[in-house]
């Protein structure tokens, strides 16, 4: 169980993590930190209150990951052997065995219910009567210096590694060069028919991350949209985060067939809840806060409002948890690939490819490991990516709370 766990908690906590350290430093800067100090409280209760301001908006990510990790872990408990409920939901499903099915799925749900309505009593708990009583504070924008190198460095090896191989054939086979170790004449060695590993890592690339993107896009304005709908978001995206993505794949392909089209509409289905979830938590507490309170009082009309102040509010943090969320899009839709439920033999997508190299992977591990390394240097542009759009975000509210 060991492996399993580190593979499904790393990602997660991870995520989850860097949503902490992006809200951590404005708060930090808020005057009553700075009151506390200047009163000798200590270092650990000020970093426990700050905590505490920080975590209301987030507890929902914190459910969402634990029903996700429970119902969207089939490709780790397929590779670990594990049964697990989604592994149990996809055997359930390819043997059309619909009463396990059925249970399964309504088991996730209400364990996805479950833990919405928890999140939701915790946060309210955290957060008292501030919400009723329109008490909260505004955090200032704090510009955090992030250094461009890292994420330049990432995306020039990401884009020279598909650059290269997008000037190669990703389907010629040579049978006598089949399993072939990394040469000059192919870099990233040959796969099990004799392809260019290379060529074929290039020309997925456009199916797995140009479909990762767009996915991500298309979920991140879907949930600023639901973002002001608190009540309809809520309870939504308790329901559509509980649903597997292969679940979702499988009953996609029943209608559509198996392909990357089907597989790019699965994850899109299921990709928006933490987004809405967190777009929604931020909009009430930024309707409560003393602040819009004023602005309401000198005669700001709604629109005014809405697009100054409460829409850049909110659009900027739930825009890097949508960039956060690109690599775990990638690895869905590699999975549906993986899994067979995405893009079909020969196409050079990066879940097949994963796929294709299973057999043989101690004896040519290199097919396997070039789309995972570049799976992890997406994963990595997009949290260092993310870390200096902080960096250089500027809030048009910048000045707003110190005159109120």
């Amino acid at each position: 169980m060991v492996l399993p766990a580190v593979a499904l908690g790393v990602p997660a906590g991870g995520l989850l993590g860097r949503l902490v350290a992006d809200a951590l430093p404005a708060v930090l800067e808020e005057r009553w930190v700075e009151l506390w100090r200047g009163a000798g409280v200590s270092r650990a209760r000020v970093s426990a209150a700050a905590l505490r301001r920080v975590l209301p908006p987030l507890v929902p990510q914190f459910g969402m990951a634990a029903v996700g990790l429970t119902g969207g872990a089939v490709a780790v408990e397929t590779v670990f052997a594990v049964p697990g409920i989604g592994r149990t939901a996809l055997g359930a499903a390819k043997s059309q065995d619909l009463p396990l099915l059925q249970g399964a799925v309504l088991a996730l749900l209400l364990l996805g219910l479950a833990a919405g309505a928890l999140a939701a009593l915790v946060r309210r708990r955290l957060l008292g009567p501030a919400l009723r009583d329109a008490s909260l504070a505004l955090p200032p924008p704090l510009p955090v210096r992030a250094h461009p190198a890292i994420p330049l460095t990432l995306a020039a090896l990401l884009a020279t590694a598909i650059g290269w191989g997008l000037l190669r054939d990703p389907y010629a086979v040579n049978t006598a060069a089949r399993l072939a170790p990394p040469c000059w004449a192919h870099p990233l060695g040959t796969d099990g028919l004799g392809r260019d590993v290379l060529a074929r890592l290039g020309h997925g690339a456009a199916s797995t991350v140009g479909t990762a993107v767009a996915v991500c896009l298309l979920s991140l304005v879907l949930s600023l949209a639901l973002g002001f709908l608190p009540g309809v978001a809520a309870g939504a995206a308790d329901i559509a985060n509980a649903l597997p993505p292969v679940i979702v794949g499988i009953l996609v392909a029943a209608v559509s067939g198996p392909g990357t089209g089907g597989a790019a509409l699965s994850v899109a289905l299921i990709s928006w809840p933490p987004l809405a979830a967190h777009a929604a938590a931020l909009v009430q507490e930024v309707r409560a806060s003393g602040f819009l309170t004023a602005q309401r009082a000198i005669g700001a009309p709604p629109w005014w409002i809405l697009t100054r102040h409460v829409l850049p509010t909110v659009a900027a943090p739930v825009a890097r948890h949508a960039l956060l969320r690109l690599p775990g899009i990638a690895l869905a839709l590699a999975s549906l690939g993986f899994l067979g439920l995405g893009a079909q033999p020969p196409a050079p997508e990066w879940g097949l490819l994963l796929d294709e190299s299973r057999a043989y992977v101690e004896r040519a591990p290199w097919a396997a490991l070039s789309p995972a390394i570049a799976l992890a240097l997406l994963a990595g542009l997009a949290v260092s990516g993310a870390a200096y759009a902080q960096g250089v975000a500027r809030s048009p509210r910048k000045e707003a709370p110190v005159g109120v």
